[in-house]
């Protein structure tokens, strides 16, 4: 019998990886943990640090919170960080491996005390799995479905069942309880929920069930996949199910992720960085308007001409556009009510005017592209156009300029400088390491402030 599209993916898994990945590897967990730690301050974090704070105590990290047990851990730390819309993302398979792989990996090799290069291993590869599964089912653009949880759970149980050792056959039975527990509806982003994080929540901790369910040898359907009423046939009927194993010999496609520099959803970013290119061509006050020009599935999720919360302003092309022409690359701060509310934005919102683009349109999943036309009074014009965003490998982020990231969004959760500075050094210093005690020792020094930080909130609150 041929081997199933299951067996496949995890025999394309299980080839060895190389030095610089591993090292690409730890700066996506040190990018991921900065991204929940700010994400522990929003009202969905702390709302999932109080439910996570009803469950027993373990050996493993949990943002602001006591140590957890593996699974307690996987799912709080998986809510957060896509909360501020910073996390990393594979754009062909319009997913964030990031949010769901890293906290399942982490905190089974916690529990496990496994070594550094183990977990950045299971890291790399539980990202290939999930992009994998991505690119198949983002075959025609969007679905129903949020692929970073609907995919991620698989990618979060392929990287747990490496760090387990478990052989194919009990891989396999992961990869089939996995698709089990597949879930995540796009109708969260139509109202006013913290559902996405959810979703994200629920596969981390699903991937690290579906693993240790396996290693017990419960058994997992084969087909999971491929089979009449599997994964791709049911939730993905138009996916490419072959993309799943094309090109076996390509890099990983953890190269292929981007880095997001701006707290705003990806499908702004294009425009984002048209607008800063801008911005010193342009005054303001004599701007009668603004052109967008990007694809589709960016007018679909960000044309919003009134944000009312933090969230939506960070998916709406006009807020984002106007501010990056008045205030420069945006921040976290850019998106508090005072600076949403701001007279002048407020006004350049309203010369905004956008267009879906065909070529783009035909372009995406594998392009994210946008273009910002300027007029002032008098008819002068400018024109920029962005066709591989900043953070992406076309167009990638410096490794200070990822630093500085780290230092911002720590700053902000309320981390010192000492601290953050020491939780970077051993995350970027894990490659090699016999154990990973020194991230751990790290890591409680960062709870420790997170945990005082909070409470200091609250009491003044």
């Amino acid at each position: 019998m041929s081997a199933t599209l299951s067996e496949r993916l995890i025999d394309l898994c299980a080839r060895p990886v190389d030095a610089n990945t591993r090292m690409r590897a730890a700066r996506h967990v040190l990018d991921w943990l900065g991204c929940a730690l700010i994400g522990s301050t929003a009202p969905a974090g702390r709302a999932m640090i109080e439910f996570t704070a009803q469950t027993g105590p373990g050996p493993c990290f949990a943002v602001c919170s006591d140590t957890r047990g593996c699974e307690d851990a996987a799912f709080l730390n998986g809510a957060l960080g896509n909360i501020f819309e910073m996390d990393d993302l594979h754009r062909t398979s319009i997913l964030h491996a990031g949010d769901v792989v890293i906290p399942a990996a982490l905190a089974v090799a916690q529990q496990k005390e496994v070594t550094a290069d183990a977990m950045l291993d299971a890291i790399v590869r539980g990202y290939e799995a999930a992009i994998r599964l991505g690119i198949a089912a983002s075959h025609g653009g969007y679905s129903a479905w949020y692929n970073s949880g609907t995919c991620g759970v698989f990618g979060a149980a392929m990287a747990v069942g490496h760090i387990l050792n478990l052989d194919r056959v009990r891989m396999a039975d992961a990869v089939g309880q996995a698709g089990m527990m597949a879930s995540g509806i796009w109708q969260c982003r139509l109202e006013p929920t913290f559902s996405k994080q959810l979703a994200t929540a629920h596969a981390a901790r699903s991937g690290v069930t579906a693993a240790m369910l396996a290693r017990t040898g419960f058994l997992g359907a084969r087909q999971v996949l491929e089979g009449e009423l599997g994964f791709f046939p049911t939730y993905y009927p138009s996916a490419d199910a072959a993309a799943v194993v094309t090109g076996p010999e390509e890099p990983w496609k953890l190269e292929e992720v981007s880095f997001k520099p701006w707290p705003a959803c990806r499908h702004v970013h294009p425009a984002i960085e048209a607008a800063l290119a801008l911005r010193s061509l342009s005054l303001p006050g004599q701007i009668v308007q603004i052109i967008i020009q990007t694809y589709g599935a960016a007018v679909d999720f960000c044309n919003n001409p009134t944000p009312v919360t933090d969230h939506d302003a960070r998916f709406s092309l006009q807020y984002c556009v106007a501010s990056a022409m008045l205030r420069g690359a945006p921040v976290p701060a850019h998106f508090l009510e005072d600076a949403r509310n701001h007279t002048a934005v407020q006004a350049l919102m309203t010369l905004v005017k956008i267009i879906p683009d065909d070529a783009m349109t035909a372009a995406f999943p594998h392009a994210y592209a946008a273009s910002v036309e300027v007029t002032q009074s008098g008819g002068a014009q400018q024109r920029h156009a962005v066709t591989t965003a900043k953070g992406d490998p076309e167009n990638p982020m410096t490794e200070a300029e990822l630093n500085t990231k780290f230092s911002h969004l720590t700053s902000i959760a309320g981390i010192s400088n000492e601290t953050a500075s020491a939780i970077q050094a051993a995350i970027l210093g894990l490659p090699g390491q016999s154990s990973l005690i020194s991230m751990n020792t790290a890591f409680a020094k960062v709870s420790a402030e997170l945990l005082r930080h909070h409470q200091t909130r609250e009491t003044s609150e």
